[in-house]
């Protein structure tokens, strides 16, 4: 009798090794690590030539997950509502975050980028790994997107240990990013 294995265990090595992986999201294939090792979000900034600075999103399969990077006490009774009736879905908050949150996550913000996202891949990978998940578009910056997991190996090659291979959601471009406590737009 054949054991059944369990198809997340590459994904699971990788991300507690420290090593990047990449995934479907709602628009275009992301490149994500644990938001709670240095070395791999450092890896990431390199591998992508990205400023420190922009700060990350993290995406999540429920608001949980986000739990140990945002500041809930600080989101306003009054803004509760807009915050969590977004998701899950395609939209990108800007919460207050936690003092305990270093720059290399938030960048030099005192927010951090969250979702829950309801893109069923993505979402089973970030209950899979049992954390949220650094996400970032998988490209060098200022460059297209990829949106298959064909374009990210060839890319990346073995920059990326794991890649799922999965079709990306139907947004024809990234999410939208909006600060609900400020009621502004970031990104449409």
């Amino acid at each position: 009798m054949t054991g059944v294995t369990d198809p997340w265990l590459l994904a699971k090595q990788a991300f507690s090794q420290g090593q990047l992986i990449a995934y479907p999201t709602e628009a275009v294939f992301g490149l994500g690590c644990d938001p709670r090792n240095e070395a791999a979000v450092q890896q990431l900034l390199t591998l992508k030539q990205r400023s420190p600075d922009k700060g990350l999103i993290l995406i999540a399969a429920d608001y949980s997950q986000l739990i140990d990077f945002v500041a809930d006490q600080r989101i306003p009774q009054d803004k509760r509502y807009g915050v969590f009736s977004q998701w899950p879905g395609p939209v990108t908050l800007l919460l207050p975050a936690k003092e305990t949150v270093p720059t290399w996550l938030r960048g030099q913000h005192d927010s951090i980028a969250v979702r829950v996202t309801a893109h069923e891949p993505a979402r089973q990978l970030c209950k899979a790994l049992g954390s949220a998940i650094v996400s970032t578009s998988a490209n060098l910056t200022g460059q297209p997107a990829f949106k298959t997991a064909a374009e990210v190996r060839r890319a990346f090659g073995d920059q990326v240990a794991w890649i799922m291979d999965a079709p990306v959601g139907s947004l024809t471009k990234p999410t939208q990013i909006i600060d609900p406590i400020r009621q502004t737009i970031i990104r449409e």
